[in-house]
């Protein structure tokens, strides 16, 4: 008998709990600033990489007014290997300029205000206010998120914004973040891009992709 999508989506929800409980953001940070920046770096680029250059980033740019008045050729220098280091130092000083001049130097808590900073979607603006301010605002859409969302048939979508719109429906509001997590960490471990381990898979009965094959 066919399951209903929301009730599927719980089912999933409840089996990723049992298997990460202890999941969560990969990204090392002190302060939502910090957690800004490593966010912005972390696209196209995994977050062990983005953990190995943090450390001296941030001892050399502290907060928001450090990252404004930098050198920018200095930023790019301490994140060249994360990738697309020239438009991530761009992002992340223009991101710093505008938290300087129009929030006092403080990282904005809404999505409207971070939808306004310079490399900043709907993801980076979801990590950060869950991780950073403790507020669930959406559903973080990463490529795992996208990958899983759709072998599981939660939703066919492509565009990051319209999945997230979907598995917001699917999910209760207190688990959006817990969802996107704990999935990520599942994409990792078990069901990655090129190899699904499905016969290792505890989703295997859910999962449209397999049944399809």
């Amino acid at each position: 008998m066919r399951i209903s999508k929301k009730k599927k989506a719980r089912e999933i929800l409840t089996i990723l709990k049992q298997l990460y409980p202890n999941a969560t953001c990969s990204l090392d940070y002190e302060t939502p600033l910090q957690l800004l920046v490593a966010t912005i770096l972390s696209a196209q680029c995994t977050d062990e990489r983005v953990n190995k250059v943090t450390p001296a980033l941030f001892t050399r740019f502290p907060d928001a007014p450090s990252f404004a008045k930098a050198d920018r050729q200095e930023i790019e220098t301490l994140i060249h290997s994360t990738g697309f280091y020239r438009n991530k130092a761009k992002n992340i000083q223009n991101a710093c300029l505008k938290i300087v001049n129009d929030f006092n130097g403080n990282v904005p808590q809404t999505m409207p205000e971070l939808l306004t900073l310079a490399g900043v979607a709907r993801k980076t603006a979801n990590v950060v206010l869950a991780h950073g301010f403790g507020i669930i605002e959406g559903v973080t859409v990463d490529t795992h998120v996208k990958r899983l969302s759709n072998r599981l048939g939660l939703t066919k979508k492509d565009n990051p914004v319209q999945i997230e719109q979907d598995l917001m429906q699917l999910l209760p509001q207190p688990d959006w973040e817990n969802f996107s997590i704990s999935i990520i960490y599942h994409g990792r471990a078990v069901c990655n891009a090129r190899k699904p381990l499905c016969n290792q898979c505890q989703l295997i009965h859910l999962c449209n992709h397999y049944t399809a094959q």
